[in-house]
């Protein structure tokens, strides 16, 4: 097994160069049916899959589980609005990580304050956070550059003919440490989320008044 770890560094990179999101400006101002939001988010995010001949970024029965869950609001006779499409793309990127219900949790707020609302919505939360994705992908660069180095000073006592494989093995768990422990720091803010939302829940239970009948006896 020979790599040139040059070209593999190079390569990590250049990928990471490569990593696009769909602007805010991208997205059509005009509700779009369902095939329409399928072919949209094929065409954005295809490149950046695994397997870009086979992978499917979004389907029809992925988009009517998603309502199904509460995912996503109710389409407005059939067409979905850029608002739609922008929790799409929230799902899109959390679902490698997440579960549904914790999809659900994370989105259900998001949803309810900021859906509809014509003078801060989910426009302006998307834009806002993905306006970070740029110095993100440059600290990212330097995480993974500063990981590779590492790795190449390690099994330095391996057998010659297997050190380059534990080497790159090395590398891989570093990265996958670092992905293991920001999933579970994510899955404890997600869980602090649902525990405040069924806090205010139980807050709006109490403060509902009793119905006249029920005073009455």
């Amino acid at each position: 097994m020979t790599i040139d770890k040059d070209d593999l560094l190079n390569s990590i990179i250049e990928s990471l160069d490569r990593i696009q999101y769909i602007k805010l400006e991208d997205i059509p101002n005009i509700d779009l049916y369902m095939d329409q939001v399928t072919t949209f988010m094929d065409k954005k995010l295809k490149s950046a899959t695994r397997n870009p001949e086979d992978d499917k970024i979004l389907t029809k029965t992925m988009i009517n589980n998603y309502a199904k869950n509460d995912l996503l609001p109710p389409p407005e006779k059939k067409k979905y609005s850029k608002e739609h499409i922008l929790l799409l793309i929230f799902i899109y990127y959390y679902k490698g990580i997440l579960t549904i219900s914790d999809i659900q949790t994370l989105l259900n707020p998001l949803s309810e304050r900021f859906f509809g609302n014509e003078e801060f919505g989910l426009s302006n939360v998307y834009k806002e956070v993905f306006s970070l994705e740029k110095e993100q992908v440059d600290v990212l660069k330097e995480d993974v550059i500063s990981k590779f180095h590492v790795s190449k000073d390690t099994f330095e006592d391996a057998p010659e003919e297997s050190r380059e494989f534990l080497q790159l093995f090395s590398f891989i768990c570093m990265l996958s440490f670092d992905v293991y422990v920001k999933k579970l720091l994510i899955e404890k803010m997600v869980d602090s989320f649902g525990k405040a939302a069924d806090g205010k829940k139980k807050d709006a239970k109490r403060e509902k008044p009793e119905p006249e009948q029920n005073k009455k006896n």
